[in-house]
């Protein structure tokens, strides 16, 4: 497959140099990641709210906070290789619950 950048990535200077192949190639993969772990991250967060208390045990609670705390963690770090270093605002948009983010970055037994 050959992919050619946008119009707007043009510099005469390299226009044809591996490096700028290799380096959009980069790019493109690491938004495709990204979106992949905020999908992650509201499924995790979906299941995470369906949680009944009627009908589910603690047990169940506790291991949907943990994968959530996985997803939002590695979200996190996908970020910080893309550049992205302020997270407040996934935090906001994704309406990540505090008892989540107190477990981010927990080794668990």
């Amino acid at each position: 497959m050959s992919v050619r950048p946008p119009q707007s990535f043009y510099q005469p200077a390299f226009t044809n140099t591996g490096f700028n192949v290799l380096e959009y190639e980069l790019m493109s993969e690491r938004a495709a990641a990204l979106g992949r772990q905020g999908l992650k991250v509201e499924k995790a967060l979906a299941a995470l709210n369906a949680w009944d208390p009627e009908r589910d045990s603690e047990v169940l609670r506790e291991s949907l906070r943990d994968d959530a705390a996985d997803a939002v963690w590695g979200f996190f770090i996908q970020r910080e290789t893309c550049g992205l270093r302020n997270n407040r605002e996934i935090i906001k948009r994704y309406a990540i619950p505090n008892e989540v983010l107190a477990r981010i970055g927990a080794v668990r037994k």
